[in-house]
């Protein structure tokens, strides 16, 4: 590789300006326009393709007004409301408070599209539980808060499979849909851990909720649970469109926060607007700096050469899958989620589309192995902000983490190899696929 070429001194400032705290999508933007520069190409092609990327797409409406219900959901005494059902669902088997972190990831999903938003929320919470009366090392806490809020963007609604629709062209509908047994699985294989690691430390059992006071819990909460049942419905019988179903989602949020459990202010209805906008607008610069990044890459063909030099090798669909999911585990360690979804993805997704795999399982593998790269050591970014929130040291963090990783990665090789796993509600919901 020619270390003085337009792309590599590009590479090289986007990689220089990261190191020096300027934001990644910013980064890719400055590198992009350098490109341009050294090429003698129209640097104003770095505006057009923002603007056309950005304002052309009707998709892209939809992660604000996600992350807007999320927001509203998470105030007020909804979280509250939620952790109560969780923990009398979950709470009187052994490791009740461990099994009710795993099971509030689940059901906060709807909430929150992002696995950082969760374990600074409500994990941050059940950390604060968890440790009460020293029930829990703090080590385990962080590390169970950490692991179980990789959970949240694998199921519907999710950032991360937005943003794969947004580069793939494949339908958010079936992604969402096609996300929900793969999180259920990763939920189900840390709760059996829970369990198993429960006889050996002697966990200790919540006290049972009565099985009179189930129903009325269940329907204190069931407004809240409603979310997700809605959205999809919604957005599988045809009525609205992914971005129309997150305005209603967001509308809905605010409808039972305010009007049903009043427990939402003026005050809160504009700290949560400002915690959204900020939110957007963090992630809005990362989609802009990677579409201008993106077509440095298609101009270079990048995608086209590395599919040639991918499919030379002769790689079988599984020995494919194999190989992005080192590289993925490897790079979600290093790197934050969208930032591989916007820049990496489109560069393998040619490839993995001519070896016959399917755009809908590609994606939703991916996801996983980006998720499960934020609590991968040594640089997962979930582990430097659990290291934060429960002030542990990161070694005996990753200690306490390393028996998850171990079955998170084996329900991935599952999901990899098993297809239908991924593809059977979406072919239930009319994908061809």
């Amino acid at each position: 590789m020619n270390f003085t070429s337009p792309i590599s001194l590009a590479l090289g400032a986007i990689i220089a300006l990261s190191l020096l705290g300027v934001p990644v999508g910013h980064a890719m933007i400055g590198g992009s326009v350098l490109y341009l520069y050294l090429k003698g190409m129209d640097m104003g092609s770095a505006a057009e393709q923002l603007l056309n990327g950005t304002y052309s797409s009707f998709l892209l409406l939809a992660i604000p007004l996600f992350i807007l219900a999320a927001t509203i959901m998470s105030s007020g005494s909804i979280l509250d409301r939620l952790l109560r059902f969780c923990n009398a669902i979950v709470g009187r088997f052994p490791g009740g408070l461990a099994q009710v972190n795993v099971l509030q990831s689940i059901v906060f999903a709807s909430m929150s599209g992002s696995a950082l938003a969760d374990a600074a929320g409500s994990g941050k919470l059940m950390q604060a539980m968890m440790t009460r009366d020293g029930k829990y090392t703090r080590e385990f806490a962080a590390a169970l808060t950490a692991v179980s809020a990789v959970i949240g963007p694998i199921l519907p609604p999710s950032i991360p499979l937005v943003l794969y629709a947004l580069v793939s062209g494949t339908s958010v509908g079936y992604l969402f849909i096609a996300g929900v047994l793969p999180g259920l699985l990763m939920g189900a294989v840390q709760m059996a851990l829970i369990y198993a690691m429960s006889r050996r430390r002697r966990f200790p059992v919540e006290p049972a909720v009565p099985l009179r006071e189930l129903p009325r819990i269940t329907l204190d909460a069931l407004p809240a649970l409603m979310l997700p049942v809605i959205l999809l419905g919604c957005l599988y019988s045809g009525v609205t469109t992914p971005t129309e179903a997150a305005g209603l989602a967001a509308a809905y949020a605010l409808l039972i926060s305010v009007v049903l459990y009043r427990s939402l202010g003026w005050g809160d209805i504009y700290h949560s607007l400002i915690t959204s906008a900020r939110t957007s607008i963090s992630i809005g610069m990362l989609i802009a700096g990677a579409l201008v990044f993106n077509y440095v890459i298609t101009s270079e063909n990048i995608p086209a050469t590395l599919s040639a030099f991918l499919q030379g090798y002769d790689l079988s669909p599984v020995a494919f899958l194999l190989l992005i999911n080192l590289i993925l585990l490897l790079l979600g360690a290093f790197l934050e989620g969208s930032t591989i979804i916007l820049v990496v993805l489109p560069v393998l997704l040619p490839t993995a589309v001519a070896l016959g795999i399917d755009p809908v399982h590609f994606g939703v593998v991916a996801v996983l192995n980006i998720m499960i790269g934020l609590v991968t050591p040594p640089y997962g970014l979930l582990l430097f902000m659990m290291t934060k929130i429960a002030e542990v040291s990161l070694l005996a963090l990753v200690r306490e983490v390393l028996p998850f990783l171990a079955v998170m990665i084996g329900a991935l090789v599952v999901v990899t190899l098993w297809p239908d796993l991924v593809l059977f509600l979406p072919r239930l919901a009319g994908y061809s696929g």
